[in-house]
């Protein structure tokens, strides 16, 4: 047996356990085959008679995105592999590895690598660094790979395999695990030990919390008047969105969530306050900035959670439940290192007798009314072009209990963060931790493809679709279902706004160009929906709300995946999160926007501050 056939062989017989469900590891492997890996890999999952399928992906970057967005859905619990060739294959993973390690989703990258022996060198792609022979591109994805390994001979490949296994389902080390195997170790020849093709189990722990931290961490909960749970990814991966419903419950504590955390409360449970930070609601963003004690739960608190350090009061504490002693020390936070669920668990009980007054709870729901009623407002606008927010309002409304929506960087992000009501965990998908353009539709095929079952809405705006609108060929080709909805504002609506705000002008944030640089108001001769139905999509054009809410319902009663084509107006905005995010304005400008940019800056930047107080 080979190398290549051995890892393929490996990679079917891998499982994970938790609560008592197995899970088979890797659902597929995608691959775009060149020289590098398709006499290795390419032959051996040809050949194979194992549970692996195959799925050709058009980019490598994307096929990365599908595996990290196949493993979100699947609560990090399966996922898939990725194969590349040596040279650009390689290469064109780094953005999809660096996306996966940053969100904390496992994926497995298999490129394939110049010559061990060294005999034909230099070979087609192989980047000669005079320093190294050892050098080749797949160096690149050291620094965005949680493992890292170059199997230059058949006797590595054990320990190298199990050793990827161990941080893939770790979930206080997952992320993107890289294989570099070398074109002609894969096609070698070995007598493997039997025991390395068993069928593997690896038992996915529930760490509970020290018991000295619990009594801490309960100590200053049940001090505080004024508690704000900040919910995380860690709540969704863990599986702990009914135990957090208990202990905001319990003792009246209200949920803000991040971006990764948004559906573990679902819309209209009295104490869900929706989105927090610099793209969150005014209910959330009031009581953070009220909170005397800030429970995060699974959260790594970016910068866009913590409106760039200047959300929360100077004075406030916090307790932070996390699998991770790196993401729990943050924020000077008294650290409660566990799984979320089991952390919940046992620090509700802690917490027994204790509850936050009627009036703080009054006052919750007071503002998530108020807030509920902009959305509502927001949601109802009409026009031509329409707004963004009432685009978004007509999806959710069609996602309905049993959608998914998913989308990536760009204006949109926030908008949904802020506006989005979710049914509950796992209906809410968008990649913001890396905020990657391109992530969209091949994010959106990963979903799918790891819950067939659910409805999974596609949202991406026309300047993302241009950087990776051709995983809609896979999808096509896959016969796999999805509803895309392509906003298209004629440029970079996020960064447009920013632009401006700093005293860049717009430059370069828009497609209406000719040459000058400089934006000239008007829209290029493209035609994104006829670009989408070449690509093999069924495609509608809705002119106006009524028309945009039907053109969903027939897209999403359709067995193929449609693409729903709609205008927006770039100028309207959504209702104001009233938080900041700290982006440097030049200190010198000779534009009038550019000096009032800074002057607001300053003043912002006052409010920013470390946490330096040590833990309780």
């Amino acid at each position: 047996m080979t190398v290549a056939q051995a890892v393929v062989r490996f990679l079917a017989e891998q499982w994970t356990e938790r609560d008592g469900a197995e899970h088979r590891f890797f659902g597929g492997c995608f691959g775009i085959f060149g020289h590098g890996n398709v006499a290795g890999l390419g032959q051996a999952l040809a050949t194979s008679t194992v549970d692996l399928p195959y799925h050709l992906s058009r980019n490598e970057q994307a096929m990365v995105h599908t595996a990290a967005g196949y493993a979100r859905a699947a609560n990090r619990l399966s996922t898939l592999a990725c194969t590349t060739s040596i040279g650009p294959g390689a290469t064109n993973m780094v953005t999809g590895a660096a996306g996966a390690t940053i969100n904390r989703l496992p994926v497995l990258l298999l490129p394939g690598d110049v010559f061990a022996t060294r005999v034909a060198n230099p070979v087609l792609q192989e980047l000669e660094d005079p320093r190294s022979y050892d050098v080749s591109v797949n160096d690149c994805l050291r620094p965005v790979s949680r493992y890292w390994d170059r199997i230059n001979r058949p006797e590595q490949l054990p320990p190298a395999l199990l050793a990827a296994m161990r941080v893939l389902t770790d979930p206080a080390e997952t992320g993107a695990v890289t294989l570099a195997l070398p074109q002609d170790v894969q096609a070698e020849a070995y007598d493997w030990p039997e025991e390395l093709f068993a069928r593997r189990v690896w038992h996915i722990p529930r760490p509970r919390p020290e018991r000295a931290a619990l009594v801490r961490a309960a100590e200053l909960v049940r001090s505080a008047a004024r508690p704000l749970v900040v919910a995380g990814g860690g709540v969704i991966y863990s599986e702990a969105a009914e135990q957090l419903r208990i202990f905001a419950e319990t003792h009246g504590v209200p949920v803000a969530e991040t971006q990764a955390g948004k559906g573990a409360l679902p819309h209209g449970h009295p104490l869900a306050m929706g989105a927090v930070g610099a793209t969150g609601t005014t209910a959330a963003n009031a009581l953070a900035r009220e909170a005397d004690v800030i429970i995060g739960i699974g959260t790594r608190y970016s910068d866009f959670t913590t409106a760039s350090h200047s959300l929360f009061a100077p004075g406030a504490r916090f307790v932070n439940v996390n699998i991770t002693g790196f993401d729990a020390a943050k924020l000077s936070g008294l650290q409660l290192v566990a799984d979320a669920r089991e952390g919940l668990a046992e620090l509700t009980a802690a917490c027994a007798g204790w509850s936050t007054s009627d009036a703080y709870r009054s006052r919750a729901a007071e503002l998530i009314r108020a807030w509920d009623t902009t959305v509502d407002a927001a949601y109802a606008l009409d026009g031509s072009p329409l707004p963004q927010s009432a685009v978004i309002g007509a999806v959710n409304a069609a996602a309905g209990d049993d959608g998914v929506v998913v989308c990536a960087a760009g204006s949109m992000p926030g908008d949904l963060h802020k506006l989005w009501r979710p049914s509950g965990p796992g209906s809410y998908h968008v990649e913001y931790g890396y905020s990657c353009m391109g992530y969209e539709i091949a994010g959106g095929l990963g979903v799918k493809l790891a819950a067939p079952e659910r409805e999974v809405f596609v949202m991406v705006g026309d300047g993302s679709y241009l950087m990776m609108a051709q995983e809609l060929v896979t999808a096509v080709a896959e016969g796999v279902k999805l509803v895309v909805v392509l906003v298209d504002n004629s440029g970079f609506a996020s960064i447009g706004r920013l632009s401006e705000s700093v005293g860049a002008e717009r430059l370069g944030t828009s497609y209406g160009f000719r040459g000058t640089g400089r934006y000239d108001g008007g829209p290029l001769p493209v035609d994104l929906a006829a670009n989408a139905a070449s690509l093999g999509a069924t495609v509608l054009r809705p002119d106006s709300l009524a028309e945009l809410r039907k053109a969903l319902d027939t897209a999403r009663s359709a067995k193929e995946t449609t693409v729903v084509y709609v205008r927006t107006d770039p100028a309207l905005d959504t209702p104001s999160s009233e938080a900041w995010w700290d982006v440097p304005v030049a200190e010198i400008s000779t534009t009038p926007a550019g000096q009032e940019s800074r002057t607001a800056y300053e003043s912002a930047k006052r409010e920013q501050h470390h946490r330096l107080a040590p833990p309780a």
